[in-house]
C-alpha cells in the first residue's frame, strides 16, 4: 500500500443530536485517495458505534482534499487510513 497524506481541511461537524445524547467514538474510515487528491472510495473501517458520527466523518472526507502518493514521482491513486475521534470536548 503507498501512503497519501492528509492535507488538512475542516474537521468533521459533530452533530448536535448526538451532542445532546452524548455520544462520543472514533472512526477510522479507508480512502481511496485519486492522483488529483480527490477522495474516492470512502469504507468505513472501524465505526464509532454511532451511525450519525460515523456519517459525519464520511461527508466531510468526501469533500476533502488530499496530497497524492507518488510513485516513480508521479501521482497515483492509493489507499489512505483517516481515524477521527468525536468527543463532547471537541
Amino acid at each position: 500500500m503507498i501512503d497519501a497524506s492528509f492535507r488538512g481541511n475542516r474537521i468533521p461537524d459533530y452533530p448536535q443530536m448526538s451532542r445532546r445524547l452524548g455520544e462520543q467514538g472514533a472512526v477510522v474510515l479507508r480512502v481511496m485517495i485519486s492522483p488529483d487528491g480527490r477522495a474516492g472510495e470512502i469504507q468505513l473501517s472501524k465505526s464509532s458505534g454511532y451511525a450519525r458520527l460515523d456519517r459525519a466523518a464520511i461527508e466531510a472526507v468526501r469533500e476533502w482534499r488530499f496530497v497524492p502518493a507518488l510513485k516513480g514521482g508521479r501521482p497515483v491513486a492509493a489507499w489512505y487510513e483517516w481515524r477521527w475521534e468525536f468527543r463532547l470536548e471537541n
